[in-house]
């Protein structure tokens, strides 16, 4: 019947109202805006679609819902990386012990058989789970550690350590499950999470090259136990120096199976309505199973695949204007925006907020408020000087010109990037670093840091391997960055191909 109506009517081009087909027009016809109709049939992207009368075929329906279907599932993925970058973190650590009572640190340093995003290896690193759901948990903290506690979204918490409000010194924290309404005991800090679950980062330092000093006074003083227990010596310290230790989140439908699970256990109060609606709508809900038909699951599996595409793009072809640190420069900045929180005038950066998330690991207000002289600044290498991609079959140099703004030391770093973890070659440590004095300088005080299959004659000290046929990537470090670094008077190189 609606469709015999459709064809019974024509728009009239002169007046935009509806007739009759014998140029009659009802009693009360006006002019019809032609944009707020639509036609009969429309072709799209996803296919044809057909409406009789302006209703919706049910055919026309089913592709708009599958259609609808799979760009909130995609967007979920981008909207939710940093979450699930945590959950395939603490899968990796439950693997040496429970929630709580399990602490993973590297007493040597941490090396490439570690799936990790980003990590160096010139710190000694501690990481650990802690739920609240049961009650608060006390931290004791050692002296002279740089620690992070993040939510279950990947949102800061607090600082702890050197740039925590112990300043260093070592000092007591009490995490606070959420709407924690009881007493904070004296002389402890308070951190109150969104979260039940909270992820631990502790970094120590080397001292003249050795691990060994930090690692003991951290076994020594580092305690997590409920509050109010008379037992603070209940966290178990496993060593997994050398030890194969996956913290990669999937990126196939286990993705959308472990962003359930940081649903069910979390408060609906810890996540916008907007992101919890929008995964509502694919089926997560807390609450409820999640138990997608073939039809969604067939879906899922498609924007599984199709969003860590899109991070994957958005990380290592930015579009975004502040991405590269140099005007038509393959260095580029990890951390977009100078936020914290991806915040700009009350809008959200999204595009940074997930490419770093893919990218790297712990989020502090630290990290984008730079002191001369002090931590630490980094810039990834993503491209040669020609725009190309890095190719592990070829040989690449990057010259240091004289008096590199690094009070205390400067590294390179090559990592794999289908995993953003660390290349794996010859060595446990891709990675060349001025602390352990044997890279060598040029006559006028610059380095010449070679990257390639096979060392070119005579620079084996200022060289570091790749994998032939393996894509790769690198950061540059500076540890106690100086004013030169900032004003940008001084600059590395392009990563320049050797012929």
């Amino acid at each position: 019947m609606y469709k015999a109506l459709t064809t019974a009517l024509l728009v009239s081009t002169c007046l935009g109202s509806l007739v009759l087909a014998d140029g009659t027009a009802m009693k009360f016809t006006t002019d019809i805006p032609p944009e707020i109709t639509i036609p009969d049939t429309l072709e799209t992207r996803f296919g044809t679609l057909t409406f009789d009368g302006g209703f919706p075929t049910e055919e026309t329906a089913q592709k708009i819902y599958d259609q609808i279907d799979f760009q909130r599932a995609v967007e979920s993925v981008l909207m939710t990386t940093p979450g699930a970058s945590l959950q395939g973190f603490r899968k990796g650590m439950q693997e040496f012990g429970p929630d709580n009572e399990t602490a993973v640190i590297w007493t040597q340093r941490m090396d490439s058989k570690v799936q990790l995003l980003t990590p160096n290896t010139t710190v000694v690193y501690v990481f650990m789970w802690m739920d609240t759901s049961d009650g608060p948990l006390v931290m004791e903290v050692p002296p002279n550690v740089l620690g992070i506690i993040d939510d279950h979204w990947f949102r800061y918490v607090t600082d702890f350590g050197n740039a925590g409000p112990d300043k260093g010194q070592g000092g007591k924290y009490v995490l606070l499950p959420p709407g924690y309404e009881g007493e904070v005991p004296e002389g402890h800090f308070a951190a109150p999470s969104t979260t039940y679950g909270n992820w631990l980062v502790m970094r120590g330092y080397l001292e003249n090259g050795s691990p060994d000093p930090a690692v003991q006074r951290i076994k020594d003083q580092f305690r997590v136990y409920p509050l109010g227990s008379d037992d603070t010596d209940q966290l178990n310290m496993v060593d997994v120096s050398g030890k194969v230790f996956n913290t990669i989140h999937p990126s196939d439908i286990q993705y959308f199976h472990e962003l359930n699970e940081i649903v069910q256990e979390e408060p609906n109060a810890a996540q916008s309505p907007e992101i919890l609606g929008l995964l509502a709508s694919i089926g997560i809900e807390k609450g409820k199973p999640f138990n997608p038909d073939e039809r969604m699951t067939a879906i899922l599996t498609e924007a599984a695949n199709v969003g860590s595409a899109a991070a994957r793009v958005m990380l290592y072809r930015s579009r975004d204007p502040e991405a590269p640190i140099y005007e038509n420069s393959g260095w580029e900045a990890p951390w977009v925006g100078n936020s914290s929180t991806f915040e700009r005038d009350g809008v959200r950066l999204l595009d940074a907020r997930t490419r770093f998330h893919m990218y790297a690991t712990g989020i502090t207000p630290a990290m984008v408020n730079p002191v001369v002289g002090k931590g630490s600044q980094y810039i990834a290498g993503m491209r040669d000087a020609d725009g190309n991609s890095l190719d592990g079959s070829k040989t690449y140099k990057v010259t240091l010109p004289p008096n590199v703004p690094a009070k205390d030391f400067w590294a390179f770093t090559l990592y794999n990037v289908q995993t953003r973890s660390m290349l794996q070659t010859d060595t446990l440590y891709p990675e060349i670093s001025s602390a352990d004095g044997k890279v060598q300088p040029n006559a006028d005080g610059s380095f010449d840091i070679y990257f390639g299959p096979s060392a070119p004659e005579g620079k084996e000290s200022n060289w570091i391997q790749t994998v032939p046929d393996m894509g790769w990537h690198m950061l540059f470090r500076l540890y106690g960055p100086e004013q030169s670094w900032f004003d940008r008077t001084w600059r590395p190189s392009e990563i320049t191909l050797v012929e």
